[in-house]
């Protein structure tokens, strides 16, 4: 049985594009690297991505991120949890995040 999202739940799963060396290095593999929502699921991820981007997605990892514990003088606190989703991408398809055509 297929599921499918309705397009705002679609957007809403997908939180932002994450930047840094290891993602920049995984597009080589056609991996692309999301920060998104912390209930979310591999079905809700892979659908989010194939609407929201029109590609077929090969394989989908989730990761959780514990927040760092940060404090300056006598304040301590801590960053917030977050989850991250390495999606796969099949051959054949692309992902422009950059904003150049």
């Amino acid at each position: 049985m297929k599921v499918t999202l309705p397009t705002e739940r679609a957007r809403k799963v997908i939180v932002a594009p994450h930047v840094s060396e290891k993602s920049t290095n995984a597009m080589v593999a056609n991996q692309h690297v999301f920060r998104v929502l912390p209930g979310a699921t591999r079905a809700e991820v892979r659908r989010a991505v194939e609407t929201c981007f029109d590609v077929k997605v090969r394989k989908v990892n989730l990761l959780n991120v514990k927040g760092k514990r940060k404090g300056a003088a006598r304040r301590r606190g801590r960053r917030v949890n977050w989850k991250k989703a390495y999606v796969a991408l099949q051959p054949g398809y692309s992902i422009n995040l950059t904003g150049s055509d």
